[in-house]
């Protein structure tokens, strides 16, 4: 039986720890992101999250270990791949995703990379002065030239499709123009959480308009159910208050007397009182009324 050094026990204890006790765990990639900016990712989010760097062996034995105490996160050793990591807390796996999301940040290009998506130069103005730097960006492919004395990009252009390399050359060129194609950050595999597997594509959502959804929501459901009649602890106070105008009006249109219907009723009688005293001719001193002219 092959000898298993020690430190790599130490090292799987550690992780099975993290991975017991937290409500959240999950595994995300950290390839090619360079140490400084690791460690300065790893700061920024230390506050919510603790992020546990292994080899992917280590991280699925102690998945393995973990599974006696936690029943379906074994599931993650499917998530283990690349260059992998554990990330653990106790926010929920929503909150967790937009704190790894925050962590990317774009970057220069050096050459060789592949590009995650269309580079693209846009039709405008750049900030260099006539000379060599118009042939130096048509020859990475940029449709560049002098038009008034300025040098100008004249047209749209993709110069690298998603799935291509970047060229040594073209990622100079594009650092000069200020076009920063790399996004480092980290980037979440998939997260457990009380036996269930969540992956970004249903973890990325906009917060703001769905939590404007539901406000829209929470509001018609409370609408219908006060126009339904159906009471609970949301709806009572305005359904009694629309009990309350119903009865206070019906008590009024039907002259029921009670103190709150008493001021009401009496302004409404003095109202009727006055209206027909508009309609009865004047009388006169002797009794009779008095003439018409």
């Amino acid at each position: 039986m092959a000898h298993v050094a020690q430190w790599k026990h130490g090292e799987v204890a550690e992780i099975t720890s993290l991975l017991t006790h937290h409500k959240i765990v999950g595994i995300i990639d950290i390839g090619g992101i360079p140490a400084p900016q690791l460690q300065q990712m790893r700061g920024g989010i230390r506050a919510k999250a603790q992020i546990r760097c292994a080899k992917n062996t280590l991280i699925l034995k102690a998945l393995d270990e973990a599974e006696k105490h936690v029943k379906g996160i074994s599931a993650l050793k499917d998530e283990v791949y690349g260059q992998a990591a554990v990330i653990a807390t106790d926010i929920n796996p929503f909150a967790l995703f937009r704190e790894i999301k925050a962590t990317r940040k774009n970057a220069p290009a050096k050459g060789g990379e592949t590009a995650a998506h269309d580079i693209e130069v846009l039709e405008g103005d750049t900030p260099f002065k006539p000379g060599p730097i118009v042939g130096e960006l048509q020859k990475v492919g940029i449709p560049a030239a002098i038009s008034e004395g300025k040098v100008i990009i004249k047209s749209d252009k993709v110069l690298v499709e998603a799935g291509q390399k970047i060229s040594k050359d073209l990622a100079q060129m594009l650092s000069r123009i200020d076009i920063f194609p790399i996004e480092l950050g980290l980037n979440l595999h998939a997260v457990f959480e009380n036996g269930s597997i969540y992956r970004p594509d249903v973890l990325d959502i906009d917060m703001d308009r769905f939590m404007g959804q539901l406000r829209t929501a929470s509001l018609t459901a409370l609408a219908l159910s006060i126009e339904t009649g159906w009471a609970n602890t949301q709806t009572i106070r305005p359904l009694l208050t629309k009990a309350y105008r119903s009865a206070y009006t019906l008590a009024v249109e039907r002259n029921i007397y009670t103190k709150d219907t008493m001021t009401p009723l009496l302004a409404k009688a003095h109202a009727s009182m006055l209206s027909v005293s508009s309609q009865v001719k004047p009388v006169s001193k002797e009794g009779e009324k008095t003439p018409t002219k």
